[in-house]
């Protein structure tokens, strides 16, 4: 499935979910990023694919985190869309 599509359907798929938001748990998933150790495997995993030395196991392990980074993009979203624009800058 193309990238576009599954982020519409996680779109759609989360909007019962941001509705449920209260504005200090939007705040606290606005706020949320992955620590500094799962970033830099992150960086490291997106260096290697990018050179195209990946190996099977690292392209599914990438695969995910790239997938659970769409899932909380599209929360962040549905999170900042209750707050004030001034508490939304990132």
């Amino acid at each position: 499935m193309e990238q576009s599509s599954e982020t519409a359907l996680l779109d759609r798929f989360l909007d019962p979910i941001g509705r449920c938001l209260t504005p200090e748990v939007a705040r606290r998933i606005v706020a949320f990023r992955a620590d500094e150790a799962m970033q830099a495997r992150i960086d490291e995993l997106a260096e290697k694919s990018n050179e195209g030395r990946l190996s099977e196991t690292e392209r599914r392990e990438y695969d995910t985190y790239i997938r659970a980074i769409d899932f909380v993009t599209v929360l962040q979203l549905k999170a900042r869309s209750i707050l004030p624009p001034e508490e939304t800058a990132a």
